[in-house]
């Protein structure tokens, strides 16, 4: 990461600053903002108190930073909440009501799976996924599901990208993820099995292309004791496709 970079505006500087927050880190102070973004401590200083005034980002009580209200709130317009996850919420909910698992809804950024819903209960298992969080794609079922709808040209740049192993399960090589993905496009929906999570199997299926969004996936994660492809995929794939319909009207 540059230090310095005097091409950088002082919105690309605000924005670095922004993205310094994570979910390993959501509370900073000045030194630790300065240490992530490279950027000087002046500067950083100055920033994140202009952020603050503007609500993107809220003081602690011990004097650090945190991601404001007003910013939480801006995201709440994006397309993928007002309108995605709005409308498939009845529907994540007829999922997990009738399996108990739980219950995702992804969308593609770039290369990975941004969650932009999330149920789950009691007696789900546990799982690495949470709202607003990034997943890979190859070793998730809603990732694995995305990747079943990109053309050839988008798969030959994926695949140019590394694939770290999550597990010692985790489908890394092109030639199996590929021949993967011509079986999801033939059953309509993707599985995972470990590949994330040791235990874990998932079943996913791709929401129809709308205009308007990006490409989407809902899913359910189980134990794999649990995992009945015979009941949770057709529950999958239905909610998918009702999702798709209420959102083309």
């Amino acid at each position: 990461m540059r230090t310095n970079d005097p091409g950088m505006s002082v919105l690309g500087r605000a924005t670095r600053i922004l993205g310094a927050f994570s979910e390993t880190e959501p509370e900073l102070d000045l030194g630790r903002l300065t240490e992530l973004t490279g950027l000087p401590r002046s500067t950083v200083h100055r920033l994140a108190a202009e952020l603050v005034d503007l609500g993107q980002l809220d003081r602690t009580d011990d004097g650090g930073y945190v991601i404001g209200t007003r910013l939480w709130e801006l995201g709440e317009h994006a397309p993928v909440s007002i309108r995605l996850r709005e409308i498939a919420l009845p529907h994540l909910l007829a999922l997990f009501a009738a399996t108990g698992e739980n219950v995702h809804l992804a969308v593609l950024d770039g290369h990975e799976a941004l969650y932009v819903a999330r149920l789950t209960g009691s007696a789900s298992i546990p799982t690495l996924s949470r709202m607003g969080g990034r997943l890979p794609l190859h070793t998730t079922g809603v990732g694995k599901a995305l990747l079943s709808t990109m053309d050839q040209a988008s798969l030959v740049e994926y695949f140019t990208l590394p694939r770290e192993r999550e597990t010692i399960h985790s489908v890394t090589d092109e030639g199996d993820l590929r021949r993967e993905l011509d079986v999801a496009r033939q059953l309509g929906y993707a599985t995972t099995r470990q590949e994330m999570t040791l235990g874990n199997i998932s079943f996913a299926a791709p929401l129809p292309a709308i205009a308007g969004l990006p490409r989407g996936a809902v899913g359910v994660v189980t134990h794999l004791a649990r995992g009945d492809a015979s009941r949770l995929a057709p529950l999958v794939v239905r909610a998918a496709l009702e999702i798709g319909r209420d959102l083309s009207h």
